[in-house]
């Protein structure tokens, strides 16, 4: 299945994922889950790191929305991705 996806609606679905993990990490169960001498991960990463992770590509992805738009209105070019679809 092929999906079609805005640049804004990319944006969108990233900070529900970051809004979503702050709330999981934020609940006392899962405080208490992860502060278990029984949780571990492969790499020792938390909650906490995925969230860094999509802050860092939402700030790529604005960063790279910005340059267009910095070009469109200088002129040097054409290319809107705020409006362009990516497909996965």
């Amino acid at each position: 299945m092929e999906m079609k996806l805005s640049t804004s609606e990319i944006r969108a679905i990233l900070q529900g994922c970051q809004y979503t993990l702050r709330f999981i990490g934020s609940s006392k169960d899962y405080r208490q889950l992860q502060g278990s001498p029984d949780f571990s991960t492969s790499n020792n990463v938390y909650l906490k790191d995925a969230v860094n992770i999509l802050g860092e590509v939402l700030e790529a992805i604005l960063e790279v929305e910005r340059i267009i738009h910095d070009q469109k209105e200088s002129g040097e070019g054409d290319t809107d991705l705020s409006e362009s679809s990516s497909t996965f």
